[in-house]
C-alpha cells in the first residue's frame, strides 16, 4: 500500500520535522509512505471573503495537481467524521481489503481546503472540532496511521 499526504506549505519547525521522521520510518514497515508539499499562497489577516476564495482555489489546484484519478483520498476537514482509533483503523483495514492501494491525506493550508478538493475527497476526516495548526496536524495524522496500522495488525498500542 501506498500512502501520501499532500500538504500545504513548508515544514520549518525543527521538533516538528523530527517527529515526522520518527513515524515516518515507523510506518516504513507498513506502508510506502511520502509527504508532499505544495506551496502556500501569502495569505494576510484582513483578507475579503473572496481573497480567501482566490488563495483557497490557487492552492487547491495545486494540491489536485498531486492526486491520481486512482487514489482513494482522504482530506482533513473541521466538519468531518471524528472516528475513534478503532474505527479508523476499520477504516484502513477496510481500504486494504477494497483493493485501494493508494491512499492520500489532504491537509490544507492556513484558511482550508477549496471546494474543488473536498469535492474531489472520498472521505472526510476531523481530528476535532477545534483549529489546529496544518504543520502540526502532520505529526497528528501520522501518529494515527501508525496507530491504525498496529491495530490492523493486532500490534500492541497505548489506548
Amino acid at each position: 500500500m501506498k500512502v501520501s499526504i499532500v500538504t500545504v506549505g513548508k515544514l520549518k519547525e525543527k521538533y516538528l520535522k523530527q517527529g515526522i521522521q520518527e513515524y515516518m520510518k515507523r510506518l516504513s514497515a507498513y506502508a510506502k509512505m511520502e509527504i508532499i508539499e505544495v506551496p502556500d499562497e501569502k495569505a494576510p489577516e484582513n483578507m475579503s471573503e473572496a481573497e480567501q476564495e482566490e488563495v483557497k482555489r490557487k492552492e487547491g489546484e495545486r494540491i489536485l495537481s498531486k492526486i491520481s484519478p486512482d487514489a482513494y483520498v482522504i482530506s482533513l476537514e473541521i466538519m468531518g467524521q471524528m472516528p475513534t482509533s478503532e474505527k479508523f483503523a476499520e477504516k484502513i483495514e477496510q481500504l486494504m481489503i477494497h483493493g485501494k492501494s493508494k491512499i492520500v491525506f489532504v491537509i490544507g493550508g492556513s484558511l482550508g481546503l477549496s471546494k474543488e478538493v473536498s469535492e474531489r475527497s472520498d472521505y472526510a476526516l476531523s481530528f476535532s472540532k477545534m483549529t489546529f495548526p496544518h504543520q502540526l496536524m502532520r505529526l497528528v495524522l501520522l501518529e494515527q496511521v501508525y496507530r491504525g496500522f498496529r491495530i490492523v495488525k493486532g500490534e500492541p498500542y497505548h489506548k
